[in-house]
């Protein structure tokens, strides 16, 4: 299948110190070599913790800030390339819904001007037909036409984001970029919007960039996951061969902080020791070196290459095949297995078993509440 988006050795360096003189003297390495592919009416995730760098690598992807490496293509188009007048008609095909509902609408314009501005930024439809239009939107997220009427502030946090999901499907986009759209919501709220997410997407057809740093919200939606740590991708695999057998040690300590739906099983979180290193100072070699308890003297000194087997499963650790195999860390049973003594022994901790509620399947309903 082509790639509808290809994003190759992506770099973003943000100054952090200036000299007196004005030189730069220091600089957050936010992005750091980030390549990935998306294809037509799939979802690719972008996981990692709080500031791997998946929001500056969505803003880099439309746009919305430059890179200072690395390429861009959607459609075969290299974005770089652009002028202001095609960028404008790329922004029709690629959309963002971003975290925060509260702060990404207008709170001085109504719904059904959110709504109109983008179809009479790109004159999709003629004046007379922009209401009815606007309607079609509402209905086509969950609310009700006569919601077009009303300010932003008048909505609960569920209900704007419905609105922020109608903005940008009003362009009739082929890719939207999902940065954090349900973190900002309740648990029974999340579920109704990412439901939301997936039946658009198998009515439209539609791409995702799901940007999260919740795995079972991941899981629920995703069909591709591509794991960041500090700029760069660790590993990339289908979401299904992810879940199932992660292969970097970042990646499986990310898993193992997945709760458990269910109240007495048990279940051991690997917790993560050592030094966290700074993006305005990464170390040498391997990134992830400082926290991993299989680091060795190559990890210091030599950066791990991205490579993938023959079923697309990609892994940046060099010592992946030596590493115990997954089925071993965690067991089925819930159990503590011999390996994952040891391999808890090495990371300092064993933690409790989690308590929480998984992702649940309720659908949205015309004119809910949220």
């Amino acid at each position: 299948m082509t790639a509808l988006l290809e994003v190759e050795g992506l770099v973003k360096h943000f100054v952090a110190e200036r000299s007196v003189f004005g030189w730069a003297t220091a600089h957050v390495k936010a992005v750091d070599g980030v390549s990935f592919t998306v294809e037509a009416g799939r979802t690719l995730a972008l996981v990692g913790e709080s500031g791997c760098g998946k929001s500056t690598v969505s803003r880099l992807v439309l746009r919305l800030i430059e890179p200072d490496a690395g390429s861009v293509r959607f459609e075969g188009r290299d974005l770089g390339a652009l002028d202001a007048e095609a960028l404008r008609a790329f922004r029709r095909d690629a959309q963002i819904i971003f975290q925060d509902p509260y702060a990404s609408l207008n709170p001085r314009m109504t719904v059904s001007q959110i709504l109109t501005e983008p179809l009479a930024l790109h004159d999709l439809v003629p004046p007379a037909r922009r209401r009815e239009r606007v309607e079609e939107l509402l209905r086509l997220v969950g609310l009700e036409p006569r919601f077009a009427r009303r300010y932003p502030h008048e909505f609960s946090g569920g209900q704007r984001q419905r609105i922020a999901i109608a903005r940008a499907l009003a362009v009739e986009p082929k890719l939207i970029i999902c940065d954090e759209p349900v973190s900002a919501l309740d648990v029974s709220i999340r579920s109704q919007i990412l439901n939301l997410l997936r039946d658009l997407q198998e009515r439209l057809k539609l791409a995702y960039i799901f940007v999260s740093h919740d795995l079972a919200v991941v899981k629920h939606i995703a069909d591709r996951v591509a794991v960041m740590n500090l700029g760069t991708i660790v590993e990339t695999a289908d979401a299904e061969a992810l879940f199932a057998a992660p292969r970097h040690p970042y990646s499986r300590a990310l898993l193992s902080a997945i709760p458990v739906p269910k109240p007495r099983a048990k279940r051991s979180r690997i917790v993560l020791e050592g030094e966290l290193p700074s993006a305005l100072n990464p170390p040498a070699g391997c990134r992830f070196h400082t926290r991993c308890p299989y680091a060795i003297a190559r990890c210091r000194s030599e950066d791990p290459q991205l490579l993938a087997d023959a079923t697309g499963h990609a892994t940046a650790c060099h010592r992946t095949a030596e590493l115990p195999p997954p089925d071993s860390i965690v067991p089925s049973d819930g159990g503590f297995s011999p390996a994952l003594e040891k391999l808890l022994a090495a990371f300092g901790s064993v933690a409790e078993g989690a308590r929480g509620a998984g992702v649940d399947t309720v659908r949205p309903m015309p004119g809910a509440g949220a």
